[in-house]
């Protein structure tokens, strides 16, 4: 069984020596969309179709007109901003979660950052990954808590993929939700134990959140080196699935 305080101070130890090249990587992860929620939110919110209507109803034609304009570049930022999401932050999380792996095991390389772009590795990454977030946004809109219980469920999801990009979307999901269980309420009281590190982070004009993330990445590939290990011991995969 793992404990907070064991899986921080192997993260503090590996810090010690690559501070700054993790700091580098994780503003990669951030700039990805990978350090927000546990996978990309689809879900922008509700809107008052009340108001709307009643805005179209009585609205002139060039109201109608410069609505229909900001309307049509909203959503093309929106779905430039998923483009991105999809086919580039994808593969730089996944090298991401690849470099935080390989450093905890002496590898601090970060030619891993490159690691999801090789051809035979690119599109099982991108299918894996837009498998989780479609799941993901599908029970989140079946109830909240049932959401973000299936976010901790499929946490593992890019550590996996980082060990082996072709282990197949079903595959990666069904191992993530083995490996959590039992973990979740434990992983997620550990997501609440740097709550006080991003809120200083916040009040350095949240700059600072950046310098703790080098930290909270660590100490999540940690985790899921321990799981992994659990994971192997329990027969529930093998290391050559894993492509170990």
């Amino acid at each position: 069984m793992w404990t907070r305080r064991d899986l921080k101070t192997r993260a503090k130890a590996v810090l010690k020596t690559s501070y700054w090249q993790a700091f580098l990587v994780s503003l990669l992860i951030t700039i990805a969309g990978g350090n927000g929620s546990p996978s990309f939110n689809w879900n922008s919110g509700s809107s008052d179709l009340g108001s709307s209507s009643d805005l179209l109803g009585g609205g002139d034609t060039t109201t109608l007109i410069i609505m229909a304009i900001v309307l049509s570049i909203a959503g093309l930022i929106l779905l430039l901003v998923m483009a991105f999401r999809i086919f580039l932050g994808y593969p730089l999380e996944i090298g991401g979660r690849k470099y935080f792996i390989q450093s905890q095991q002496e590898s601090v390389d970060m030619n891993h950052i490159g690691f999801a772009f090789n051809r035979t590795k690119y599109w099982d990454i991108i299918k894996s990954m837009f498998w989780r977030a479609l799941m993901n946004f599908l029970w989140y809109l079946l109830l909240i808590i049932p959401g973000i219980v299936m976010s901790y469920a499929y946490r593992m999801v890019p550590y996996i993929l980082a060990d082996n990009p072709n282990i197949g979307y079903k595959r990666a999901l069904k191992l993530s939700t083995e490996m959590t269980r039992g973990h979740k309420f434990s992983i997620f009281v550990l997501d609440l134990s740097f709550i006080g590190w991003i809120l200083l982070g916040v009040l350095a004009l949240l700059i600072g959140v950046l310098f703790v993330m080098p930290y909270i990445n660590a100490t999540n590939a940690e985790l899921y080196l321990v799981l992994r290990q659990n994971a192997l011991d329990q027969g529930l995969c093998s290391k050559e699935e894993l492509a170990l």
